[in-house]
């Protein structure tokens, strides 16, 4: 199975605010689970409960939705794995903001959840976009450095290392070790302090 993501195209849903830390996204009481299966039901889960149903993740029209349209210094704060996941299980698979927290963005790319950014007016155009058509098909192009909303597109920025990495897969280190598993079987068996017993 291949790693490579080179677009990630879906249905949009935009979270307007700056600042949106970690603990918003996955408060800290979901953080004792062992694995993490079901964190996607608890994202912004105290943000759901007080806006009573009118927050975005609860919405009927933005359900399904794969790519999160953000703003400013998304995943601030504590850095908790556990954020990118419950976004990952909840089912999104691309985010476009106008600046990530540093952790968070590499705990995303870690898991292959592209986290790419656009100017602030770009940003309004999509989150408006994605507000006002929700059924829209909305693709995020990291091979062309674009974003695509119905018949308009316009420039996003990814830096080189982490495009590059996820358009060739090498995002996914466990991926990478499973299919290399001949060569490092051989590689054991020529090193000796694996031979004590």
């Amino acid at each position: 199975m291949s790693s490579e993501i080179k677009q990630v195209s879906g249905n949009g849903i935009a979270l307007r605010g700056n600042d949106i830390d970690t603990d918003r996204i996955i408060p800290a009481r979901f953080l004792k689970c062992v694995t993490f299966d079901g964190l996607g039901e608890q994202a912004f889960a105290d943000d759901r409960q007080q806006m009573n149903g009118q927050h975005p993740f609860d919405q009927v029209q933005f359900q399904g939705a794969s790519i999160l349209a953000v703003n400013n210094n998304f995943g601030c704060g504590s850095s908790r794995e556990h954020a990118p996941q419950a976004l990952l299980k909840w089912g999104i698979k691309a985010i476009i903001g106008e600046s990530f927290a540093e952790i968070f963005f590499g705990n995303c790319l870690a898991n292959g959840v592209p986290c790419v950014t656009a100017e602030a007016a770009t940003l309004d155009a999509v989150q408006s976009f994605i507000e006002a058509y929700p059924a829209a098909e909305v693709t995020i192009d990291l091979e062309n450095l674009e974003i695509v909303c119905g018949d308009w597109k316009k420039a996003i920025s990814l830096g080189e290392g982490a495009r590059q990495a996820l358009i060739q897969g090498n995002w996914d280190s466990c991926g990478q070790l499973v299919s290399a598993a001949d060569e490092i079987a051989t590689t054991a068996k020529q090193l000796p302090y694996l031979a004590w017993a």
